[in-house]
């Protein structure tokens, strides 16, 4: 009933920035918690961000000073600004968000995953 769909993922030098978008379309009542993971073959995936309907928002240690998570409400698009980018960062992100889909229920959905390459 809901998509979501991220992009804005691409090939960056360290130091650079990125931002990362991520549009819930469908049938939906209401959009609550987005969240940004990331996670490569291999590894586990870690959290990244996440931002609440409220604008609230939170952090991984790893990225603290250099991303920001916010949303758009009105576009049912949460986005994820990547400054001072580490090769570290390198992985496939992806948005997961909670969203009633049908009166009464929530469900929760990820997107397809969008490429972040950071070169030295």
């Amino acid at each position: 009933q809901v998509q979501l769909v991220e992009s804005g993922g691409g090939l960056v030098q360290a130091g650079g920035s990125l931002r990362l978008s991520c549009t819930a379309s469908g049938t939906i009542f209401s959009l609550g918690l987005m969240y940004w993971y990331r996670q490569s073959p291999g590894r586990q995936r870690e959290l990244v961000a996440y931002v609440a309907s409220d604008g609230s928002t939170d952090y991984s240690d790893s990225v603290k000073g250099r991303f920001t998570v916010s949303r758009d409400n009105t576009k049912n698009t949460a986005f994820l600004q990547m400054n001072s980018l580490k090769p570290e960062d390198t992985d496939t992100y992806y948005c997961y968000a909670l969203i009633v889909d049908h009166p009464h229920r929530e469900y929760d959905y990820w997107g397809q995953g969008t490429q972040v390459t950071v070169s030295s």
